[in-house]
């Protein structure tokens, strides 16, 4: 990718610029699936640090777990779940807003000191479309855009994953693994706001080819 195309992937729609990776290990628990698909999305997970060179752990210090993801049928079932106005202070307004937008998935983020990563909170709708791809693709696509803080039209038009053949499993798109791996370089900082950052990231990505 050219310093142009991974600078836009963390423009946000309103032009400005902002990066955040992962400032702690990762800590995930998984609400609304059988076992099984749990350990196809810790498998998911697993995958993708290993791939950022981060880590992850069994908790964390302060909040537990810090990678919650939920799976809905109706984003009503958000108002039915103990505590989730904590999790989502705009709670009220967020459902009819996703009701009405038809989304399938949104993600909410929290912060720390330096702007890194220290919870992500995921929501997966099973709608029609969602029902009609493999668990292994689901999860591997919700973590990676949950890995680093990427601009809300980062893939609106062109995904993360590739298919792998008419038969064959979603792949991370290489290009896109190329800027996780250079966005995790212990060189490059944990967050950024100025777009010289995504020039950086660019460079990075040449050394490491």
């Amino acid at each position: 990718m050219d310093e142009a195309a991974v600078t836009q992937l963390f423009t946000r729609s309103d032009g400005s610029y902002l990066f955040a990776r992962w400032g702690r290990p990762l800590a995930p628990v998984v609400f609304g699936v059988d076992d099984r698909t749990i350990s196809i999305l810790k498998g998911a997970i697993e995958a993708v640090v290993t791939l950022a060179d981060h880590s992850m752990a069994e908790t964390d210090p302060e909040l537990g777990a810090n990678l919650m993801i939920f799976f809905l049928t109706d984003w009503a079932e958000l108002s039915d779940v103990p505590q989730m106005g904590h999790i989502l202070a705009d709670l009220d307004t967020l459902v009819p807003r996703l009701q009405a937008a038809g989304a399938n998935q949104y993600r909410s983020f929290r912060f720390d000191e330096a702007g890194g990563i220290k919870a992500a909170f995921v929501f997966v709708r099973m709608d029609a479309e969602m029902s009609d791809l493999p668990a292994e693709t689901i999860a591997l696509a919700q973590i990676v855009q949950t890995i680093l803080l990427w601009s809300d039209t980062a893939f609106t038009e062109t995904g993360p994953l590739v298919q792998a053949g008419p038969d064959g499993p979603a792949m991370l798109r290489p290009e896109i693994a190329q800027v996780i791996r250079a966005g995790y370089d212990p060189v490059m900082p944990v967050s950024a706001r100025d777009p010289s950052h995504g020039l950086r990231l660019a460079a990075r990505i040449g050394v490491m080819q």
